[in-house]
C-alpha cells in the first residue's frame, strides 16, 4: 500500500515543491480546496478529500475533514491489532504524513477594520483537529505545521525512506505549541469582546523574537519574546538601524525609558540607567531638551539609554556623539544624524512609532505566578490637586510640580524627584525609607548647583514630617505629594513653619 500524505495549507510557501518530492518518495496525496487546486495547477494529481470520506464538503467549508475516515487514518495505532482490524473493517486507510497550517486568524484580527463575523469565520476547526490527531499519534504519523521544516523531512525521507521517531516527536510538540497559541489568540479576542476583565484562566501567547547572549548576568540564559499581536509602541516593535544586538538589560532599560517619554508631548529627552531616569528634559527643540536632560546628571548618563520623542537632527546627533551611550531611540534620524552616530560601532540606533499608544496592561512574573495590572497611565489635572498649606505655589512652581509629578511615577519607590519647569535636577530612588531618597535627591541637586528654585515630588505620602523638614531646611519651597498619611497634619504644619507650599494630589504612584 502506498504511503499517504494529507496536505491542506493556508500558507502555500514551498508546498508545491514539497508535494512533488513526497510523490517521488512514494506518497499519494490527499488534499482540499485551494491547496488541491494549487497542486493540480503544478501537474500533480491529489485525491479529493470527499473521495476519501465519501461525504461532500458542506456549510461553506466548515465541515469537510471532520470524518472518521480522516481521523481514524490519523489516530489508528499501527502497533495494536484491534486498531488495525477496525481500520480494515471500516475501510480506513492510514495517513502517514500531515501538512496543515491554519486559517489566518491572527492576520485577520490584526486589521483595524475587521468585523466580528470576519474574525469568527477565520477560526479554523478542522485544521487544529487534524493537527492534534496526527500529533497525538506521532509514533506513526509525521505532522508538519511550519514550511521551515520541509527540508528536514525531505532529507530524512531521501536518506532512509522514513522519518525518525525523534523528529516526529519534536514536530508533535511544535504542533501543540502552535495550536495552543492559535487558541490563545481566539480566547483573548473573545474575552475582550465580552469585556471580561479577570478571566478564570489567563491565556497568553508570545513569539520568539531573539535569543539573547545572556540574561541579567552573564551566567544566566535568556530569550526575548514578542506579543503575538505586536504592540507598536514597544521596544519589541522598534526597528534597529545600527549597532549590535540588544541585551537583556538593554531591553528592560529601553522599556522603562519609553514609558517615561510617553508622559510628555513637548520635545523631550529621557536619559535612563538601571531602570531609573537620570535626567529628563523638555524644551521647544529636541536639541535643547537633550541638553537639559544631559545637564540634569552628566555623570550617570555615561553608558545610559536615551529616548527622544522627536526626530534626531544633525546638531542633536553631534551632542549625542560626544557621550558613550548604549541606545538612542527616536521616531527618526535625519541622514546627517545617522552619518554622525553610525561612526560609533556599538551604539544601538532604533526608531519607533511614537504616535501609537502603549499597552493598557502590564505583567510581572513572580515565583509560581504572574501579576497583571493596568498600566499607571492615569490622566491627572492640576485642577484636581489641593493646596494644603498657607502659602500658595507660584506659577513657575506649579509648572515645575506638574513636570516633577510626571517624572516621579517612573522612579523606583521610595521615589523623590527634584525639578524645575523643564528638567529634573535630583533623583532619589529605591531607598527603604523616604527621607533617604530625599537626602540623595537634594545632595545631587546641591552638588550640581541646581537646588535653587527646585520643587520636590514624592511618589507616596510622607509617613512623618522629617522629609518635609529636611527639604525645607535646604531651601525647597514647594512640594507635591499624594497625601493620605495619618500624620499629614504634622507635615502640613512643618511646611507652614518654613513657608513651603505643598500640594496633595490624592493619587499615589508607587513603582516597584
Amino acid at each position: 500500500m502506498k504511503k499517504r500524505a494529507l496536505i491542506s495549507v493556508s500558507d502555500k510557501q514551498g508546498i508545491v515543491s514539497f508535494a512533488k518530492n513526497l510523490v517521488q518518495n512514494g506518497y499519494e496525496i490527499i488534499s482540499t480546496g485551494g491547496t488541491k487546486s494549487a497542486l493540480e495547477a503544478a501537474g500533480l494529481e491529489p485525491i479529493a478529500i470527499e473521495t476519501v470520506t465519501g461525504f461532500p464538503e458542506m456549510m461553506d467549508g466548515r465541515v469537510k475533514t471532520l470524518h472518521p475516515k480522516i481521523h481514524g487514518g490519523l489516530l489508528g495505532r499501527r502497533d495494536l491489532p484491534e486498531h488495525l482490524a477496525a481500520m480494515e473493517k471500516h475501510d480506513i486507510a492510514p495517513i502517514d504524513l500531515v501538512v496543515v497550517n491554519l486559517y489566518p486568524f491572527k492576520e485577520t484580527i490584526a486589521q483595524a477594520d475587521v468585523t466580528e463575523e470576519q474574525a469568527i469565520e477565520n477560526i479554523d476547526i478542522g485544521g487544529p483537529s487534524m493537527l492534534r490527531s496526527a500529533a497525538k499519534n506521532f509514533a506513526a504519523v509525521t505532522v508538519i505545521v511550519d514550511p521551515k521544516d520541509y527540508p528536514l523531512i525531505l532529507d530524512e525521507l531521501t536518506e532512509t525512506g522514513q522519518t525518525q521517531l525523534a523528529t516526529r516527536k519534536r514536530l508533535a510538540a511544535k504542533v501543540f505549541r502552535h495550536t495552543a497559541a492559535y487558541d490563545a489568540l481566539i480566547a483573548d479576542y473573545l474575552t475582550k469582546a465580552v469585556e471580561e476583565s479577570e478571566p478564570e484562566k489567563l491565556t497568553l501567547t508570545y513569539e520568539l523574537k531573539q535569543t539573547l547572549r545572556y540574561g541579567e548576568n552573564s551566567h544566566q540564559t535568556a530569550a526575548f519574546y514578542q506579543d503575538a499581536l505586536p504592540v507598536p509602541y514597544s521596544i519589541a516593535s522598534a526597528k534597529q538601524l545600527h549597532g549590535k544586538e540588544l541585551s537583556y538589560n538593554n531591553i528592560k532599560d529601553a522599556d522603562a525609558a519609553l514609558r517615561i517619554a510617553k508622559e510628555f508631548t513637548e520635545p523631550t529627552a529621557v536619559a535612563l540607567k538601571h531602570m531609573n531616569p537620570c535626567g529628563i528634559g523638555t524644551a521647544t527643540t529636541i536639541f535643547d531638551a537633550f541638553e537639559r536632560a544631559y545637564e540634569a546628571d552628566p555623570v550617570s548618563i555615561f553608558g545610559g539609554i536615551i529616548v527622544l520623542n522627536r526626530p534626531v537632527d544633525e546638531a542633536t546627533a553631534a551632542a549625542l556623539h560626544q557621550i558613550f551611550l548604549e541606545i538612542v531611540i527616536a521616531p527618526a534620524f535625519e541622514p546627517a544624524a545617522l552619518d554622525i552616530l553610525t561612526k560609533k560601532k556599538n551604539i544601538r540606533l532604533m526608531t519607533l512609532d511614537f504616535v501609537a499608544n502603549p499597552v493598557e496592561t502590564e505583567m510581572v512574573s513572580v515565583l509560581g505566578g504572574l501579576l497583571v495590572q493596568e498600566q499607571d497611565t492615569l490622566a491627572e489635572s492640576p485642577k484636581d490637586w489641593t493646596v494644603v498649606t498657607k502659602r500658595q505655589p507660584s506659577k513657575n512652581e506649579l509648572e515645575a510640580m506638574a513636570f516633577a509629578w510626571k517624572a516621579v511615577k517612573h522612579v523606583k519607590s521610595n521615589a523623590i524627584v527634584l525639578a524645575n519647569q523643564y528638567q529634573t535636577v535630583g533623583i532619589g530612588a529605591g531607598q527603604m525609607n523616604r527621607v533617604g531618597s530625599v537626602k540623595i535627591a537634594i545632595e545631587q541637586a546641591a552638588e550640581a548647583g541646581k537646588l535653587t528654585d527646585a520643587v520636590l515630588a514624592s511618589d507616596a505620602f510622607f509617613p512623618m514630617d522629617d522629609s518635609v523638614e529636611y527639604a525645607a531646611k535646604r531651601g525647597i519651597k514647594a512640594i507635591i505629594q499624594p497625601g493620605g498619611s495619618i500624620k499629614d497634619q504634622a507635615s502640613i504644619e512643618m511646611a507652614d513653619q518654613y513657608g513651603v507650599a505643598m500640594i496633595f494630589t490624592g493619587v499615589r504612584h508607587f513603582r516597584h
